[in-house]
């Protein structure tokens, strides 16, 4: 900004300040020059004396400028602020695409070129005994050296903050850089799980719900979102089959970069199949479970994977292998993002299904349908079909459109309710009992507390402990010391082992065995189906939880089911009939 003479001569205080008019128009200009690039008074002094012709201003001039011209310096030093922006800006500019250009030269060296391994040629013994022998030696110094440059991309790009309040817009990936979502990508049912996700309210997004609920639309959008605001996490997405990935998740990560504009700044390939954000480096890798060397081999040259996309969780070969993934991929860094999203099996018994119902600490779970979509969205057909599904299968309908979990299958209890049961209920419960399932390995111990309303029929479980390897006597003093048991609360017990027994009441606890009888597992099995409901809590006894939900009559060769109980994987069902056993021997309970 250039400052007019005229305002200097037209200053009525110009006599009081500088009585025997010794500054020219020259110097006022550049004393007010000064005052705008933010100098005090003794670098004023020091560049007066450079200055041609030289001059000493007077401290109370110079206090004056700065009051009588606010406004214009304050208009001066902007444009001073604009500038040096504008100019790190292009610093940066220049010095990213210095690296990104020493990268590109340094991979293709290194993998196109085939100088990944070095070989060295030598020879061993002489004459007729002299053998020539080529070596390979892993060229780790031009790695380190490539590793190093994407880790410099990643501090300046993790350098720079927006400034928004100097007004710069800079047409670049940094300009452009993704700091929200628009609102109006985002279905309303997601809106409060992206502002948890931008929060960092949890690690593990368990998303489910029926079809067009636009789960794995918002799971494609906030994947690349957290990508570019995270310039050292890498990311990867995965299906149980290899083959199924380019046509589902990569399809709808390239949707997401294109409808956020952001083609530009993403390289996709599909050999291999892959996409990196360009300003950076940073990749996306695509795995099937079904090949899980491929998994354990991915190493990013630098920074680490922090975003794991399950698409079709219920697809992938149950909660095991989910977390052998989990083990092999999320190795390093302290921030990390995972999603699972999937459309509900139809049987409650699916592992999935089970697993969507036992709570983590760090987990959110969000169940979507198509109703919270704008309708033009989905289309007129999309919507007619589902309307016709409705009319003529409400059934399929709820499942398909709705993610409703409606079969059961072989399922044996289907009144299981999954909630937390609340201190203030456990105070009012006065039907309280105990069961045990002896045990020690492989078989484990199984004790199980729980209240009995016999007028609206609901039995509520709300204590366990399982232990494997464990003595009598060391499940004795941890029931009393960790589960409040007293001497005179009535356990019973499977009266298979009656040195077990003993054991107990020797250590002062009142205990007995259960009566059994001519199908007594089967009438004990009627009766606990019997009840209006089953609830158990989910965090204080997720191994009731999980035995109840996933107990399934046996089929034979035709899948046709046995009506026979299975005996496996039920030691805290057995507990529960233990429990009960008073009851469901009495007629009318």
């Amino acid at each position: 900004m250039s400052f007019e003479s005229s305002i200097f001569e037209d200053d009525p205080k110009r006599p009081a300040v500088d009585p025997e008019n010794k500054l020219t128009s020259s110097q006022y200009t550049a004393l007010l020059n000064w005052i705008a690039e933010g100098c005090i008074y003794s670098e004023i002094v020091e560049r007066a004396a450079n200055f041609s012709p030289s001059f000493k201003p007077e401290q109370e001039l110079v206090s004056h400028c700065r009051t009588k011209y606010r406004t214009s310096i304050v208009e001066a030093r902007k444009e001073y602020e604009l500038e040096a922006i504008e100019t790190g800006l292009a610093l940066r500019r220049n010095r990213l695409q210095a690296l990104h250009s020493l990268a590109r030269i340094l991979e293709d060296d290194i993998y196109h070129k085939g100088k990944l391994w070095i070989q060295h040629v030598k020879g061993l013994g002489s004459g007729n005994y002299y053998e020539r022998i080529i070596e390979e030696e892993f060229n780790e110094a031009e790695l380190r050296q490539l590793r190093g440059v994407y880790e410099d991309i990643a501090r300046e790009v993790g350098a720079r903050r927006p400034d928004t309040a100097a007004g710069v817009e800079e047409n670049t990936a940094f300009g452009n850089a993704l700091v929200s979502l628009p609102a109006d990508m985002l279905a309303s049912s997601f809106v409060d799980v992206y502002r948890d996700i931008r929060d960092r309210g949890h690690m593990e997004y368990l998303l489910k719900g029926g079809r067009g609920s636009t789960k794995s639309s918002f799971t494609s959008l906030v994947f690349i979102y957290l990508l570019i605001r995270n310039p050292s996490i890498h990311g990867i997405a995965l299906r149980q089959v290899a083959n199924t990935l380019r046509d589902s998740v990569y399809s709808q990560l390239v949707w997401a970069i294109n409808v956020l504009g952001l083609e530009d700044q993403f390289r996709c390939t599909t050999s291999p199949l892959e996409i990196t954000y360009i300003p950076t480096g940073q990749k996306i890798y695509f795995r099937g479970a079904d090949k899980p060397e491929k998994i354990k081999s991915i190493k990013p040259i630098f920074g680490y994977i922090g975003i794991l996309w399950f698409e079709e969780l219920d697809q992938f070969m149950g909660q095991e292998a989910i977390r052998k993934i989990e083990q092999s991929i999320l190795r390093g860094g302290e921030l990390a993002w995972e999603f699972k999203t999937y459309n509900p099996p139809k049987t409650a018994a699916n592992w999935v299904n089970i697993y969507s119902q036992i709570p983590k600490p760090n987990q959110l779970i969000h169940h979507s349908d198509y109703l919270s979509v704008p309708v033009d969205w989905l289309g007129k057909t999309f919507l007619e079909e589902a309307e016709h599904l409705k009319k003529v299968n409400p059934r399929a309908y709820e499942h398909e459109y709705l993610g409703v979990v409606t079969g059961t299958g072989g399922l044996v209890f289907e009144n299981v309710v999954s909630r937390r049961i609340t201190d203030e209920e456990i105070a009012q419960f006065d039907q309280v009992g105990q069961g045990i399932d002896w045990g020690y390995f492989p078989d484990p111990f199984a004790w199980s507390k729980s209240h009995f309303d016999a007028n609206r029929r609901i039995l509520y479980i709300f204590d366990e402990f399982k232990a494997l390897k464990t003595s009598n006597r060391a499940v004795y003093d941890h029931l009393v010391k960790h589960k409040g048991y007293e001497p005179d609360q009535l356990i019973i017990a499977d009266s298979a082992e009656p040195k077990s027994i003993a054991d107990f009441r020797d250590y002062g606890a009142a205990c007995r065995a259960a009566e059994k009888g001519p199908e007594s597992v089967r009438y004990s099995m009627k009766w606990l189906q019997s009840l209006n409901e089953i609830v158990i809590d989910p965090v204080r006894c997720p191994n009731h939880l999980e035995e109840f939900l996933n107990y399934e009559l046996e089929q034979d060769k035709d899948g046709e089911y046995i009506s026979a109980y299975p005996d496996a994987n039920n030691h805290f069902i057995d507990a529960v009939r233990y429990r009960t056993n008073l009851f469901w021997r009495r007629r009318g309970v």
